[in-house]
Parts: structure tokens; sequence; C-alpha cells
């Protein structure tokens, strides 16, 4: 296929630039920056997915696919996180703009260029568990949670990537364009991993984050994955994208029963240090599994 990535120079591009050449996959770059180190003979297109004309010059030619990378990470508006972006010259309305409209103008760009398939990094934080603005704890309706569990957003971040999925849900329905939503957790390279065996240490409380990560290196195969069998599964969908333990030491359930036990009757399935969210579906849809492993670099006996 020919496919166009976006914010392709991002810190999960390489992974899923990679991972598409790999598999024979004809690559075009979208971003605002350089191409990373590895990425030179690709073919790159500069430009910034809040242009609608910049989105249309990157879709010249026929492509058969996006695969939807560009995004503001975090909710630069958020009453934590304000002053820091004003520091930065990040403007307060960033995260709106790259993560709704930018998504927008690409979905009418791949329209307008009859591109069929579309595949986006979206977020976990779409339920609305992470960047809490209120004291009101993120309300957990059962364990592990799904694609089903419904959402409770309150900051910029998390809105932006709930808006996403459902854009991408009206142009499968309005316009038959195949899309699919990647809810990703925290991303993690190897470096990460290493880093977090190194610095592991007992949970003392309750996280409203809940522990999840995913690799790299699985994330950009499920991109991959979902792109190559747009065509043989539903027309859109969304998929919790983590792996399938927690970045904790200590087993699931027992955090549940030393810092939330009103939780316990919420559980319908946790063993070992299976994730609080449930990968399932993803699994179940394309044949994904999560192959790489933070526990694997603790020292002998530290995980529990």
């Amino acid at each position: 296929m020919k496919v166009l990535v976006t914010g392709s120079s991002g810190r999960l591009g390489k992974y899923v630039v990679r991972d598409l050449e790999q598999a024979g996959h004809e690559l075009v770059l979208f971003s605002r920056r350089q191409a990373l180190p590895g990425q030179e003979h690709l073919p790159l297109i500069s430009g910034d997915i809040r242009s609608y004309e910049d989105c249309l010059r990157a879709l010249d030619g026929k492509f058969d696919a996006v695969q939807h990378l560009a995004a503001q990470p975090w909710p630069v508006d958020h009453p934590h996180e304000r002053k820091n972006a004003e520091a930065r010259g990040i403007p307060f309305d960033a995260t709106m703009q790259s993560n709704i409209m930018g998504t927008y103008y690409m979905l009418q760009a791949a329209l307008a260029k009859d591109v069929e398939i579309f595949v986006m990094t979206g977020s976990n934080c779409a339920l609305g568990h992470g960047y809490r603005i209120s004291e009101r704890p993120f309300p957990v309706r059962y364990l592990p949670i799904d694609e089903e569990h419904p959402s409770a957003v309150e900051d910029s971040y998390s809105y932006s990537k709930l808006a996403g999925e459902i854009l991408l849900e009206s142009f499968s329905s309005a316009y038959g364009m195949r899309t699919h939503t990647l809810r990703s957790a925290g991303i993690c390279n190897e470096e990460c991993r290493r880093n977090a065996a190194k610095n592991a240490g007992p949970v003392t409380g309750w996280s409203s984050w809940m522990w999840p990560w995913v690799g790299s290196e699985d994330i950009a195969a499920a991109h991959r994955l979902l792109m190559e069998k747009a065509h043989s599964i539903a027309p859109n969908g969304v998929y919790f994208c983590n792996a399938d333990d927690t970045m904790a030491l200590e087993p699931s359930r027992e955090i549940v029963e030393r810092f939330n036990p009103e939780l316990l009757p919420l559980i319908k399935d946790l063993k070992g240090h299976d994730s609080f969210m449930s990968n399932r579906k993803l699994k179940e849809t394309v044949g994904w599994e999560h192959k790489t492993s933070w526990r694997r670099f603790l020292p002998e006996g530290e995980s529990k």
C-alpha cells in the first residue's frame, strides 16, 4: 500500500515508519520537522496538519491509507500545565487546534483524495481518567475497563481524543471510509522500559491513571495490522492498545484491595499483573499481540 504517515518525526513515528517499511509498504512522510535519522531516504512533505492546504498537498498522488500520528500530546490549557505552556510559547488552544481541527483537516483531505483507510493514534485518555481537573475521581464502572465503558472527560486533551474517535466514526458512516482509532497507553520504547525497571518501587496509593503502558514496537504493529486488515474487519473501530500487564510491581487485585477496596465488587477478571484496561478487542479483531516487556529488565525476584 502507499501510505502517508503524519507526525513521522514524533516519538512514535520512528517505530511506525520502520514497521510499515519492513512490511513492504510505500511511505510518504508528513511532518513539521526534519526526518529522523534512518528516514532520510523516504519522501518528506513539510507541513502542518492545522493547515488544510498542507494536508491536501501531502496527499498529492494516489494513496491507499493515512497513518495519523500527529497530535498535541497533552492539555496545554490545563490549570496545572498552562503556565508551562505559555513559558514555551505554546498557544492555549494548541491541543484543540491540533487534535480536533488537524484531524478534521486530514480526514477532509483524505476524503477529497479518495483515500480509503485512515488509522489514528488516539489515547486511553478518551476515558477521562487522566488529567482530572475537579476533585471528583474518575467513575469506574467495572474492571478491567473496555471500549464500552462510559467516558467522563474534563480536560481538553481527553476531550479532543474522544472527539477524534467520533469524527472518524462519522466519516466511516457517512462516506464509507475505513477508520480505526487506537486508544494508546503510555508509549514506552526500550530505553523507557529499562528505566521503568530501574526506578520501579512499591505502589503507595491508588492512581486514577491505573498504570497502563504499551511498547512502541507493539503499537506500531497495531497500526499496521489495522491498516492491512481494514477491508476484512468492521469499517470503524476503537481499540485499547496497551500491554497485557501494568507498570506496577504488585499484582493488580492486590493494588485494588489495599488502596481502593470499594472497587473490588466491580472486578470481572483480574489475574496476576493484568492491566486494568482490556486489549481483548484488538487481539480478537486483528490478531495483535503484546510482545515487549519492562519486567524482564527487573532484578531477579523483584516483581511479585
